[in-house]
């Protein structure tokens, strides 16, 4: 049977940094935690590179990014809707007009 894939929680990975950062081994805290001594460092490494992105967990940063784009798409087709009705009003305007003043011709007659 295959091995599980362990899943650490960000708070979990944000103590281990700060016990890393204590001055503790990366050997004596991988034996105290359970876990690999390569994830400490990978773990610091992410963290510094992005502090507020690191950690989001199963893509949760491309739903965010999916969810954003689909925004951004939606406001385009809500702007492209509204020129189209102003121009909509515009042309129902000037066609009012028209027929105002052909009612009014007819009446003069």
């Amino acid at each position: 049977m295959g091995k599980t894939r362990r899943k650490y929680t960000r708070e979990f990975k944000l103590s281990v940094i700060r016990e890393l950062e204590s001055g503790i081994s990366i050997s004596e805290l991988a034996r105290k935690n359970n876990i690999h001594p390569a994830l400490p460092s990978r773990w610091k490494k992410e963290y510094y590179e992005d502090p507020n992105r690191s950690f989001s967990g199963n893509g949760n940063i491309y739903k965010l990014e999916a969810r954003n784009a689909e925004l951004e798409r939606l406001v385009g087709q809500l702007y492209a809707e509204k020129e189209f009705l102003k121009k909509a009003i515009a042309n129902l305007e000037r066609i009012k007009e028209e027929e105002t003043r052909l009612v009014k011709r007819r009446l003069d007659a």
